[in-house]
């Protein structure tokens, strides 16, 4: 099992990049009882075949990795999702992209902690690819109120790149501040 659900998440938006998506959404929102996930892609996809065998951590299509004869972003999802007693659906086409969903209920003791929102963000932006990415982040709990949407396209006509250690210095500052901004203390 990972560590945070955010290592979870970014080996998933890892997959996305991976398909050739050239638009991708991350969604994470957080509330009470839970954390729900979205990630959607417009790449590659799957056949309806090869999304059941991805959801095996025996199976790979031998083209991202060839020496590799294993996947387990997919199986270590569901695997979590499950043990946690959450819930999840993964839907795709071919050639039209992937949609992964998962919640995971936070009142169950086996689920890892989310770990640092903006950290994983930072890292998902400074992916490389040819992709523009979409985050929205909500969360609504008794002590925090959040709300907020980011494009990578919109980071990097500030910044200039994402590819450097000042600017990735800034994307941090920037998005642990939007992690507190909307905080009720």
């Amino acid at each position: 099992m990972y560590l945070t659900l955010s290592d979870l998440i970014s080996d998933i938006v890892q997959n996305s990049i991976e398909a050739n998506s050239s638009k991708i959404t991350l969604e994470v929102e957080e509330n009470q009882t839970g954390v729900k996930v979205l990630i959607q892609d417009n790449g590659n996809g799957m056949s309806k075949e090869t999304l059941e065998k991805a959801q095996n951590s025996f199976f790979t299509d031998g083209t991202k990795h060839p020496k590799r004869n294993f996947g387990l972003g997919l199986p270590l999802l569901i695997q979590t999702v499950k043990q946690t007693e959450g819930e999840y659906q993964i839907t795709s086409e071919l050639g039209k992209g992937t949609s992964v969903y998962a919640f995971f209920n936070l009142a169950n003791k086996n689920t890892p902690p989310l770990g640092e929102v903006a950290n994983l963000f930072r890292q998902v932006l400074s992916f490389t690819g040819n992709f523009d990415m979409t985050i929205i982040r909500k969360k609504n709990t008794e002590s925090e109120q959040l709300n907020y949407q980011l494009k990578k396209s919109e980071i990097v006509n500030v910044l200039g790149c994402l590819e450097n250690a000042k600017n990735l210095e800034l994307l941090g500052h920037f998005l642990t501040s939007q992690e507190k901004e909307s905080s009720i203390q």
